[in-house]
């Protein structure tokens, strides 16, 4: 007996012909479209990559190759921190060939000479056609800084510590050493929390009181700090001033600029009639202590310090 198919199993069976009849088809036809597509993308990045290649030439060529471009001229401003060739040194610029100025790292350059202790800023600049120009700002010296009881002749040297006037500890460069030959020294104890580190601004409790002398000193006579030794604090409610010509004066821990006034009238009094002072106590307002040094017989005059004659 015949079977019958019905309308629906043909038009199912139909579908599945259909579909294994055209399956084969449409896979070729969606690779050669996945095919075209990347032959395409690979065309572009060809095309992208060769721009890229002619303008790095083109670069190449009109910049870094150009002898117009070359490296001919350092323009430094005076510092007294570093000179020519020792930038020359930290650019890594080398002289035995005709370097560029697109080849010299600028920013490189400039975090260098910034990590300088002795530094505070720089900038560092390319000036057409030839020109590399650097600007340096440098930390300027107020005083040196040792421990109390170290050696005072090898404090003012290179790589001795010198302080700004922000407190800033930093290593003497060589270039600043002459500038900073005749600056005072600061001696301070030893403290743990506060250790003389380069590259760190110091926050000794002593720091401050001595610098506040220095500073009533320097109001009272800008070349003080030509004729001071050093400063220190000599103990909870005086401080010690040596001067060069080693007269020790004690100083209170405030009233500064009038005591410094009567330091100067002594040691001018001192100078003006052949007598060294080695002495002078300025804490008391009124009959100030002076010691004669050595030998030398007492002035025959004294100078007068607020309205009482000074004790000798």
């Amino acid at each position: 007996m015949k079977r019958k198919t019905t309308k629906t199993r043909r038009r199912a069976r139909q579908s599945v012909l259909e579909v294994r009849v055209m399956s084969p088809r449409i896979a070729w036809h969606g690779f050669t479209r996945m095919l075209s597509g990347t032959l395409r993308l690979a065309l572009v990045l060809t095309i992208l990559v060769g721009i890229g290649w002619g303008i790095w030439r083109g670069i190449q060529h009109t910049f870094h190759h150009n002898p117009d471009f070359r490296l001919q001229v350092i323009d430094l401003n005076k510092n007294s921190v570093i000179d020519e060739v020792s930038l020359i040194e930290i650019a890594n610029i080398d002289l035995t060939v005709n370097t560029s100025l697109f080849e010299v790292d600028v920013n490189r350059t400039r975090e260098r000479l910034e990590a300088m202790p002795a530094v505070t800023k720089a900038v560092v600049e390319r000036h057409l056609p030839g020109t590399l120009v650097v600007r340096i700002t440098c930390r300027e010296p107020r005083a040196w800084v040792a421990p109390t009881g170290s050696d005072l002749s090898q404090a003012r040297m290179v790589g001795g510590l010198l302080l700004d006037a922000d407190g800033h500890v930093y290593p003497c460069p060589q270039l600043q050493l002459e500038e900073a030959a005749l600056l005072p020294i600061i001696l301070l104890e030893d403290h743990e929390e506060h250790p003389l580190l380069a590259g760190q601004v110091l926050e000794h409790p002593e720091l401050e009181r001595c610098f506040q002398l220095l500073e009533a000193a320097e109001k009272a006579d800008p070349e003080s700090p030509r004729w001071i030794e050093f400063i220190r604090q000599a103990n909870d409610w005086s401080l010690r001033l040596v001067t060069k010509s080693a007269t020790s004066a004690t100083f209170g821990l405030r009233e500064h600029p009038a005591q410094m006034d009567k330091l100067r009238a002594a040691l001018d009094h001192a100078a003006q009639n052949g007598y060294a002072i080695d002495t002078i106590n300025l804490i008391p307002r009124f009959n100030v202590p002076i010691t004669v040094r050595g030998s030398q017989p007492p002035p025959r005059a004294v100078p007068v310090f607020g309205t009482h004659p000074s004790q000798h």
